[in-house]
């Protein structure tokens, strides 16, 4: 979910900046809520659950317990309350079954032990939406 569907790098580094002593902002209430779609990201989502069987991992913040429900009010807010029953919060995404895991990290969440294929997305091989979305489109 994180810099895959929304924008967290970006008001990470925003809220560093108008917080400067604040080590964790990703802690301060309505940071999860408020984060801005990746560009192409809501559009993306809908293409695929033509074809696919969509489902949303994210891991949440140990820094912030309210990542639980802000994630879950920021599915339904952006993707309909449809997907809310389609998000799965695990800081264990290799426990997780699919064919394929759409992430910005390659490890540290167990993105390595996923027994399906991992999309890099954001990486010079699956830079932005449009090439993912082209990429599944030739695996259907």
């Amino acid at each position: 979910m994180d810099d895959v569907l929304c924008d967290f790098l970006e008001a990470y580094k925003t809220a560093r900046k108008e917080f400067p002593k604040v080590e964790f902002p990703q802690g301060n209430y309505g940071f999860w809520l408020n984060l801005k779609p990746i560009k192409g990201a809501i559009e993306a989502v809908n293409i695929l659950k033509e074809n696919f069987d969509v489902y949303i991992l994210s891991a949440p913040s140990e820094y912030n317990p309210l990542s639980y429900t802000e994630k879950r009010l920021w599915i339904e807010n952006h993707l309909g309350k449809n997907m809310v029953n389609r998000l799965i919060l695990s800081s264990h995404k290799n426990l997780n079954k699919g064919d394929f895991l759409i992430d910005d990290y390659t490890e540290g969440k167990g993105q390595d032990k996923f027994e399906g294929e991992l999309i890099n997305f954001g990486s010079e091989k699956f830079p932005d939406w449009e090439v993912v979305l082209k990429y599944l489109k030739n695996k259907i």
